[in-house]
């Protein structure tokens, strides 16, 4: 970009801002310890005259704006501090099937990818067997209800234009055919069942819902979801970490496509993977 091009990007973001702020010429030079002439023939100048860095970082600070966005150099007004503060952030996660911040996420990324890495077994693919026996404590008298409830929504979230991606630990997979850990209340007479789920759901809807199953003792990973190029999450346990930022929105993907790679079944494997779990089981 020349430099009568760059100048008249900032006189244009100026006026912008001034309006945005509801602030006038001379309030703007009041504000910023500038004099009003030398503001306002800023603005008027047609020409190749920029400012000096300190008056543009006056204005920007008078304005709530960042001095890069004045000059061009960002197509975000907003301040290194707020930038950051949008790009980052950390929100409850209740104990819940698909909580309204989950459910708001994938509807604001419909028609993307989701990769997904559950804290345990995903939830959108178990059975109401498995769903009342794992929620049943949390969701207390109405567990009847909330399941209806978010059964609906999780019967939006497959129906979706969203391809989903989801890695679980072999570990994961087979503790819980097995019954051991975690799992060890659960009966044959239930656990068979959700493994003839995952068989049949990832036949049917093969290629749009991918099952990776991965080794965890090779590549660790926590309970993240990638919804598209939009936002990245990580689970901590009460709180979801949130990030929007196109770098490490991209380095979580990266992390994932990792997990992908180092799958330990493929995909033409995953019925005959399961078959044999469910062989074993009861």
């Amino acid at each position: 970009m020349d430099k009568r091009d760059r100048a008249g990007i900032f006189r244009s973001r100026l006026q912008a801002g001034m309006a945005q702020a509801g602030i006038t010429q001379s309030a703007l030079a009041r504000q910023a310890q500038v004099d009003r002439s030398t503001l306002s023939q800023l603005i008027k100048d047609e020409g190749a005259r920029l400012p000096n860095g300190q008056l543009v970082a006056a204005c920007a600070a008078v304005l709530g704006v960042s001095a890069d966005w004045l000059l061009g150099l960002s197509d975000r007004p907003e301040q290194a501090q707020d930038l950051l503060t949008s790009a980052i952030s950390m929100t409850q996660a209740p104990r819940a099937l698909v909580d309204e911040q989950i459910f708001a996420w994938h509807q604001e990324a419909e028609g993307y990818k989701i990769r997904h890495v559950p804290a345990g077994l995903p939830d959108m693919l178990k059975t109401d067997d498995i769903l009342r026996w794992e929620y049943a404590p949390s969701l207390g008298k109405t567990t009847e209800q909330a399941m209806g409830a978010s059964n609906d929504r999780l019967d939006w979230m497959r129906s979706a234009r969203s391809d989903y991606e989801i890695a679980i630990p072999l570990s994961e997979i087979e503790s819980f055919a097995h019954g051991d850990g975690y799992y060890r209340d659960l009966s044959p007479a239930l656990r068979k069942p959700q493994l003839e789920k995952f068989r049949d759901l990832h036949a049917q809807f093969y290629p749009s819902l991918r099952l990776h199953l991965f080794d965890q003792r090779k590549l660790y990973s926590a309970p993240v979801t990638v919804f598209g190029p939009l936002l990245a999450v990580i689970y901590i346990g009460q709180n979801y970490l949130v990030f929007r930022d196109t770098e490490r929105v991209a380095a979580i993907t990266a992390h994932f496509d990792a997990l992908v790679r180092a799958a330990s079944v493929s995909q033409r494997d995953i019925g005959a993977y399961f078959d044999r779990l469910i062989a074993k089981t009861g």
